[in-house]
């Protein structure tokens, strides 16, 4: 395997491997351009007591169709750089580039078509990384689930083109990017709901709420005037489709001073993704959808992840 990256005072490395057979090294990242109703996510995971490395990568289109692919190959380094997806940090915690070259699947409705898709992006930070340690101090410490135990999030913009079946497109918009490492059983919660909104380039929020067995872990934070402000309770209530997915939410989130905020949010476009995890228990399956938020005279746009159980 190539050489990890080592430098501890940073948050952006990987990290010497756990030995839990799920233990796993995540990077994910998420933008969406208001201008082209374009909303793209990407994630490499690394499995290396399973001697994996996945990776995801898709588009949620204007017409409802969405452009992705997914894979899962041999853990033969720890390079960030899957199936045609690269993830590489030009400075920590600040940039990042976001490429992919290679065949995608065109989903539209019923039809599914391949077509050729590349893109070349640029992450740049614009919140200090956020510790969701940072939601567990004094009385109320981090439960020990049967998920990534570690976890940061990042606002950022993301700029760059895309070329979809010989067609250009640039893109530049908002997103959140997303590093969690430790051990991660995706049949483990009964609920799982991960959230991200961005306002503007000075509103922001980021929120979960995952409940295994009779451990609750909700937390996030509100980035507001420059500062990243912790949330320590999420109250979320979920109206979702007959066919399971996410329809509308409210929640509720509050800072550690106390002070909660109001949100609600309407399921513009969603996708079921292209996995699900069986075992003894259950069978999970993941719900990505891009999301229209509203706090008080604010609206936003960003992502909202559910995982649900099916049987």
């Amino acid at each position: 395997m190539t050489e990890r990256w080592t430098d501890e005072h940073e948050t952006d490395i990987l990290h010497q491997f756990g030995t839990h057979l799920d233990w796993n090294e995540s990077f994910y990242f998420n933008m969406y351009d208001r201008k082209q109703d374009i909303c793209a996510f990407m994630r490499i995971g690394l499995r290396p007591n399973r001697g994996e490395k996945g990776m995801l990568c898709y588009f949620l289109m204007p017409d409802g169709s969405n452009i992705g692919t997914r894979s899962t190959e041999p853990l033969e380094n720890t390079q960030l750089a899957s199936s045609g997806l690269k993830l590489e940090r030009v400075a920590p915690e600040k940039e990042w580039k976001l490429q992919f070259k290679g065949m995608m699947k065109h989903t539209v409705g019923s039809d599914i078509h391949r077509e050729d898709v590349s893109f070349d992006l640029t992450y740049r930070a614009i919140s200090r990384t956020f510790d969701y340690r940072e939601c567990f101090t004094g009385e109320r410490e981090a439960p020990e689930v049967a998920d990534a135990s570690e976890h940061t999030e990042q606002l950022g913009s993301v700029e760059g083109f895309a070329v979809m079946d010989g067609k250009t497109v640039s893109l530049s918009g908002l997103g959140e990017r997303d590093h969690s490492w430790g051990m991660r059983d995706w049949a483990a919660p009964s609920v799982w709901v991960w959230l991200s909104c961005q306002f503007s380039q000075r509103l922001a929020f980021n929120a979960t709420r995952l409940i295994v067995g009779k451990d609750v872990m909700d937390g996030g934070f509100l980035f507001r005037d420059g500062a990243n402000v912790p949330i320590v309770k999420a109250d979320i209530i979920t109206e979702y489709h007959k066919e399971g997915g996410p329809k509308a939410i409210k929640m509720w989130l509050m800072e550690k001073s106390g002070e909660v905020h109001e949100l609600e949010a309407e399921i513009l476009r969603s996708m079921k993704m292209p996995f699900s995890v069986s075992t003894e228990r259950s069978v999970s399956v993941m719900y990505e959808a891009l999301a229209r938020f509203r706090m008080g005279d604010e609206t936003g746009y960003g992502i909202a992840e559910y995982l649900n159980r099916e049987s």
